[in-house]
């Protein structure tokens, strides 16, 4: 059964950080592309960053690059999304997708950014 759990949100205040966390199994992680998406009330469901199987070519949503970074550890089934910089527009729930398309998503982590 593939299953992704993401972990790591929390309240943070603007220009704060935050690491989340995807864990992964039922699936072989280390040949697959993942990808982080969120959605915030209200809105439609945003791509945000992906990231190759491999040698992990990466690619970011213009709202978040230079800010957050995707990485893997496929030695773990583990995907990563260091969030720096946060501002409150980033307020989403926050889900980790297996491939480019991200087909199937985890249940999510709730990220608020708040004073």
């Amino acid at each position: 059964e593939v299953q992704l759990v993401e972990s790591g949100g929390g309240l943070v205040q603007p220009g704060g950080s935050l690491r989340l966390s995807c864990t992964a199994s039922g699936f072989t992680f280390s040949i697959s592309s993942m990808s982080w998406v969120r959605q915030a009330p209200g809105k439609a469901l945003e791509w945000i960053a992906s990231i190759n199987s491999g040698v992990g070519g990466t690619d970011y949503a213009g709202s978040v690059k230079g800010r957050f970074t995707i990485s893997r550890d496929n030695a773990k089934n583990m995907l990563y999304l260091q969030m720096n910089s946060l501002k409150p527009e980033d307020t989403a729930v926050y889900q980790c997708g297996r491939g480019w398309d991200y087909s199937f998503r985890g249940q999510g982590t709730q990220v608020t950014v708040s004073s």
